[in-house]
């Protein structure tokens, strides 16, 4: 059983009518960038529950999850009316293989994320820890509209920090816009355009793939590279090529 400690909202960002971040001091144990929590609401005497992953770097003393609201949703309506000074549980230990320990060794780290799954890139990149074995690491956010990429001005200033090692790409599926690819990631791989926007290639001899998000997108991308690019699902026991995670 998840042991739960009382956590303490101290900033609630609104970015979108229905996209926001909770920022929260609670006594948890120490994670690793990449991993994940639940909160958890007190609903009609019930323990309502979701998987969040951390934003926020391990060493950063206050936590930072990025939400969609879910109208229907039994959780996410609720802590998008959280106020500074509420209470909300979050469970003591993280949990998740989605981290840089378990990537093997590749000259290329591709980190693909839609909507609110470029949470634990963000959180992995300002930890920065183990990031210098890789030569280039090409950070992406795919959104329905630009004003969905909340996190680009911290994209940016990653990119400034890491100089020419990181690279980063926005892509929406529903606008087109000066400064994004516009359509889904699995086509923008197959007729190449990604690979041309950012100036590099994804292949089995120089890259891994991490893949965090909808689940049709991970499927999609996962068959595509799989089918095009001969890589391969990455197991403890079998390394391959692609990492993912579904984010419900």
């Amino acid at each position: 059983m998840a042991e739960w400690v009382t956590g303490k909202v101290i900033q609630v960002e609104h970015w979108t009518e229905n996209l926001f971040s909770v920022r929260l001091h609670a006594p948890i144990d120490p994670f690793t960038a990449g991993q994940f929590a639940k909160l958890a609401l007190e609903i009609n005497g019930e323990r309502v529950q979701r998987a969040y992953s951390y934003v926020n770097a391990p060493s950063d003393n206050s936590l930072e999850f990025y939400l969609v609201d879910v109208p229907e949703g039994k959780l996410s309506p609720r802590l998008h009316q959280l106020q500074p000074g509420d209470d909300v549980m979050v469970t003591k230990e993280a949990a998740g293989f989605f981290v840089l320990e378990e990537i093997p060794p590749c000259e290329t780290l591709w980190m693909l994320a839609t909507g609110t799954a470029i949470g634990p890139y963000l959180s992995i990149l300002q930890e920065g820890k183990d990031v210098a074995r890789f030569k280039n690491i090409v950070l992406v956010h795919a959104a329905r509209f630009a004003r969905d990429l909340s996190y680009l001005p911290l994209m940016q200033q990653l990119q400034q920090h890491y100089g020419d090692k990181l690279r980063i790409q926005t892509v929406v599926s529903r606008e087109q816009t000066a400064e994004a690819l516009t359509g889904r990631v699995p086509a923008l791989i197959s007729n190449g355009m990604l690979e041309n926007a950012v100036g590099l290639s994804i292949d089995a001899q120089t890259s891994h793939v991490m893949l965090c998000g909808n689940p049709q997108m991970v499927r999609d991308t996962q068959q595509l590279l799989k089918d095009e690019r001969q890589m391969s699902k990455h197991l403890r026991r079998r390394p391959g090529h692609i990492t993912s995670e579904h984010y419900w």
